[in-house]
């Protein structure tokens, strides 16, 4: 892709607005920052080495810490008007730099830091790992892209985050950061529960002090029943990550989960449906791993007409990782591939909008929202 032809100069940021392309290539490719901003998260689950940027009114965030990141074709310049992104030293729009949140200057009465206990996404989203250890992570069956226990070794974080700790972090996040949603995860503590257990406490404790939506993630539990529990205990949407459609894939890059079958997770989307609702249950989809495009989609369809919504991201090479020398996917694939989504997504009534908490609704990872929109309007 070559985004001088996708992307509008700044004198014509409406037009620019419109074109999901340019969005695609920079989250493939990343951002050089140049010393001009400080932050940003390294390791953790879920993809980080990043930083949030509000472009063009969309909070987005763009990989700055990776490997991908030192040579990109973009960069930030500081100008008399404000930070300019350039492509190859084309100006392409100004843009902004979600500020450091207040709530990160504050610890607990025992002195953990806030910002170890839960970091704020996007522009709203405030996300914890409330388990950062997985049962998982020996090096013959952890997943290749995953970075769980990378800032737990480099002392970003704690290991286990209590339900009062949390609670009071939400507490602080809401008042002065004005957070709007809230998305807890979980390393996979245990073949039985996987985790849903001790999300439900935490749940409970959050429940005590907010009302904000809250989303709950894990793998599927054995016990189905836990849906319901996670719920009654106050959860507002479930996110069960497939990671790849392609059981193939999913053997090669994650051989310990990969046990738990593509089948599974069908049975899993169906059962959690039916317990928060249509477009209230979202999966993880990682594009760029060596997937076969075709049943991809296929499961993507199939998760979509079970009322999943398939949250499709690019593969993020993070430090530290199996995968961390690996290359991005190409932005044409990764257009093509947000296009069908897209479609799939409206044929099926589903959409980042109308999820209430979480990946799907917060969208800053992926490029996917755009292609909805455009897809609504048959551009």
């Amino acid at each position: 892709m070559n985004p001088t032809k996708q992307i509008k100069s700044v004198d014509d940021t409406s037009s620019f607005q419109d074109d999901a392309s340019w969005l695609v290539d920079l989250q493939n490719k990343g951002l050089r920052t140049s010393g001009l901003i400080e932050g940003g998260r390294r390791g953790g689950a879920g993809p980080s080495d990043d930083r949030a940027f509000m472009l063009g009114g969309q909070a987005v965030m763009l990989p700055t810490l990776n490997g991908p990141a030192e040579h990109s074709p973009y960069s930030l310049v500081q100008t008399q008007s404000g930070l300019s992104l350039q492509y190859e030293g084309r100006t392409l729009m100004y843009v902004d730099p979600i500020a450091r949140p207040r709530f990160y200057d504050l610890k607990t009465k025992d002195g953990v830091p806030y910002n170890h206990i839960a970091v704020l996404h996007g522009a709203d989203v405030l996300a914890s790992t409330v388990i950062q250890s997985c049962i998982r992570w020996a090096p013959s069956g952890r997943c290749k892209f995953c970075a769980i226990g990378q800032s737990l070794e480099a002392g970003n974080t704690v290991a286990m985050k209590t339900p009062e700790q949390l609670a009071e972090v939400v507490q602080a996040a809401e008042k002065l950061d004005g957070i709007k949603h809230i998305t807890l995860t979980t390393g996979t503590p245990n073949e039985i529960d996987r985790g849903a257990l001790y999300l439900a406490e935490c749940v409970r404790a959050i429940r005590m002090v907010s009302k904000l939506p809250i989303q709950v993630q894990c793998e599927p539990p054995t016990d189905d029943s836990l849906y319901q529990f996670l719920k009654e205990a106050g959860a507002d949407t479930i996110g069960l990550h497939v990671e790849s459609f392609d059981e193939d894939v999913r053997r090669k890059m994650m051989p310990s989960k990969s046990s738990v079958t593509l089948e599974t997770y069908y049975t899993a989307f169906e059962k959690a449906v039916a317990v928060f609702g249509r477009n209230q249950v979202s999966t993880y989809v990682i594009l760029g791993m060596g997937e076969n495009m075709e049943k991809t989609l296929e499961g993507c369809k199939r998760a979509a007409e079970l009322g999943v919504y398939p949250f499709v991201v690019p593969l993020r090479p993070l430090r530290g990782t199996m995968l961390e020398d690996s290359p991005p996917p190409s932005s044409e694939y990764m257009e093509t591939m947000y296009r069908h989504v897209a479609d799939i997504l409206a044929d099926e009534s589903l959409s980042s909008s109308g999820s209430s908490a979480g990946c799907a609704k917060c969208g800053a990872c992926s490029a996917l929202p755009s292609f909805e929109k455009i897809a609504q309007t048959g551009s």
